[in-house]
Order: C-alpha cells, then sequence, then structure tokens
C-alpha cells in the first residue's frame, strides 16, 4: 500500500486582485439559501494514456454541494466550459440572478461564456487572481475527485475516462457520497428535500 501525497498549495501574502470589469460578487461566501442560487466552477486536468491530458469542468451547487453540470472534452475551450454551464441549465426552472463563480481563466472571460451567461440572466462572479481560495468548494471536489477516482486508476482511452467520472459523479459523488457539511446526508438528498419543501 502506498499513499498519494499531493503537494498543498503555498498562500502568497501579495495575492491579486479582480480586474476592474469583473467583481467577486461570492466574496467566499459559500452558504446559499436553496438551490439554484450560487453555482461555482473550475476546469481540472487528467490525464489518459492514449490521449495525454484531457480536462473536466464542473458546476456545483454550494446549497447542497451537488455537481448539477459537467463537460469533459480533449481540449481546455471555452467551449467546453460553457458546455458544463449549459448542461447545469438543463434542470433549472429559472436561471435569472443565479450567481455563478468561476476563476479568471481565459475560458471563463471569453466572449462565449460571458454571453451564455447574459442569455440566462446570470450573475457572474470571479476570484482574485491566483487565490484558489476564493473558489474553495469546487476546488476541493475535484481534489476529492483526484483522490478518490482519478489516482487510483490509468485511463488508456478518453471514452474510458468518460465512462469512470459518469460513474463516480452521478452514481458515487452525487447519489451515495455523504457529506459531514450536509449533516452526512448526500448531496441528492439534500436537493430532493429542498425541492420538495
Amino acid at each position: 500500500i502506498k499513499s498519494i501525497v499531493v503537494k498543498k498549495y503555498q498562500y502568497q501574502k501579495n495575492q491579486g486582485s479582480v480586474p476592474d470589469d469583473k467583481e467577486n460578487i461570492l466574496n467566499r461566501d459559500f452558504v446559499a439559501d436553496t438551490v439554484f442560487k450560487k453555482l461555482v466552477t473550475d476546469i481540472t486536468y487528467i490525464h489518459v494514456v492514449n490521449e495525454g491530458w484531457t480536462y473536466l469542468a464542473s458546476v456545483m451547487d454550494l446549497y447542497d454541494r451537488k455537481i448539477i453540470g459537467w463537460s469533459y472534452s480533449k481540449n481546455i475551450t471555452a467551449e467546453l466550459a460553457t458546455q458544463a454551464v449549459k448542461n447545469a441549465c438543463i434542470n433549472i426552472p429559472d436561471t435569472n440572478g443565479i450567481i455563478l463563480h468561476s476563476d479568471l481563466g481565459s475560458q471563463y472571460t471569453s466572449d462565449e461564456f460571458e454571453k451564455y451567461l447574459q442569455e440566462q440572466g446570470m450573475h457572474h462572479s470571479f476570484s482574485r487572481k491566483g487565490n484558489p481560495y476564493d473558489n474553495a468548494c469546487i476546488e476541493s471536489f475535484h481534489s476529492v475527485l483526484k483522490k478518490e477516482e482519478i489516482y487510483t486508476t490509468t485511463y488508456h482511452t478518453f471514452e474510458e475516462a468518460k465512462n469512470a467520472l459518469f460513474e463516480y459523479i452521478e452514481s458515487f459523488y452525487n447519489r451515495k457520497r455523504r457529506h459531514s457539511a450536509l449533516d452526512y446526508k448526500t448531496p441528492q438528498q439534500v436537493e430532493d428535500e429542498a425541492l420538495a419543501a
């Protein structure tokens, strides 16, 4: 048995700020009073033997920590980031007024991404440059995903990795993995309770 050690992020005192035309609306307030009010998104890298680096974009609802949308691609593009949000919006009755938080990556500041959010009536919130703590919840999910699934497996093809991600996110993480922050309920249980209320 060999443990997997992940190098911890080194906090820098001279943290950057958000550009004047962007705003950190979320401002590390990770608490939401119900579902579909505050969403966070980010992209992480996944290595595949036959493809090299591939990319997963995920969207989390802060109320129940559920991954409500994701997209997986061989290319890290604005289309990847946008598709993840589109997938998240499929089951949201009204997207108007939702806060969606991301980092300042080129995929999230692209015209394509901004245009889609505007069409949905969503407010775009941005992390400060070089400060992953501003988007801690989705960063934490990607860390857990890697420790529990990705680092324990070798993916040889893109499809093999995609199927594994589907199983982990949709079957395990959302529906079976209990969270201490949710009183040891699953994200799906918390969402169901909120929608039934």
